[in-house]
């Protein structure tokens, strides 16, 4: 298939052993779009949207996932320039755009007086991994969710969720879409929790997997259980399960401003490898 502008073209199942290599040049930082590859071998009706590739010399050199996110994929200043110019042609569709610092921003730089004013930008997202042990000790009572767990876990998610975007994710008619999503990561054994008798007091999830990496999300504890180190001795327990049953480096992105947060993921052992940042819609 010839290339456009700027060498960018949609990729398809031919491309895909060309994309994990392109992927797999940072495995952890690139963990979302290797999953979606893996799961959908870029066939666009399973991918939602499309993967965009961009060829120099007839070589994948960078890469795009515009689905409900869009992610820049080992992307340059130049071949994110060139993205952005591709986007313009088509309108925004996507809700987020989310990956490392500077291509998100130079995507943004190239978008934005067409795109029109997005809800939130975060520009500053520490993303931290952890390959070995946790430094402190794991939670025991950690455990992988079940479907019985729901009446608890739901409403966990529901108030995570809107904590963290600012908006419920039940706006506008989305609460049995989101609450498929939660039920989906519970049967794939991708949602943990620890609970004090019946009622839930941490919660994550991992949110994607590939045979290297997994990242985890929504991490949560309920506001009047807090200071009390149930996020750090949690995610302890999510490292040490995760690592065990998933894949053997862990990843998240928090936002700059959560310094609670950003303590307990440091004294459990996570360390910042890259800078992420997010435009929201």
């Amino acid at each position: 298939m010839l290339t456009t502008r700027h060498g960018v073209r949609p990729l398809g199942p031919p491309d895909l052993d060309a994309f994990l290599a392109l992927a797999g040049r940072d495995p952890v930082v690139n963990v979302f779009v290797d999953y979606r590859a893996r799961t959908t071998t870029l066939e666009p009706r399973w991918l939602g949207g499309e993967m965009w590739g961009r060829f120099e010399d007839g070589e994948l050199v960078a890469a795009c996932h515009v689905g409900a996110n869009l992610v820049p994929v080992q992307a340059s200043v130049e071949d994110a320039r060139a993205f952005a110019e591709r986007a313009l042609t088509r309108g925004r569709t996507v809700s987020t755009i989310v990956g490392p610092q500077d291509a998100v921003q130079a995507f943004w730089n190239g978008v934005a007086r067409g795109w029109g004013t997005p809800r939130e930008i975060r520009w500053n997202q520490p993303h931290l991994e952890i390959s070995g042990a946790p430094a402190v000790a794991p939670d025991p009572l950690v455990r992988r969710t079940t479907r019985q767990d729901m009446d608890e876990l739901y409403p966990a998610c529901v108030a995570m969720y809107t904590e963290e975007v600012g908006i419920s994710p039940e706006y506008g008619g989305g609460a049995e879409l989101y609450r498929a999503r939660v039920t989906q990561l519970v049967n794939r054994g991708w949602s943990y929790a620890r609970f004090d008798g019946d009622r839930l007091v941490f919660k994550a999830e991992v949110a994607c997997a590939s045979p290297r990496a997994a990242q985890v999300q929504g991490v949560w504890v309920p506001p009047d259980r807090r200071g009390e180190g149930l996020a750090t001795a949690g995610m302890a327990g999510v490292v040490e399960l995760v690592r065990r049953e998933v894949a053997p480096v862990v990843s998240l992105y928090v936002n700059e401003w959560n310094a609670p947060a950003r303590r307990a993921y440091e004294r459990v052992g996570f360390r910042q490898t890259a800078t992420f940042a997010t435009v929201m819609f």
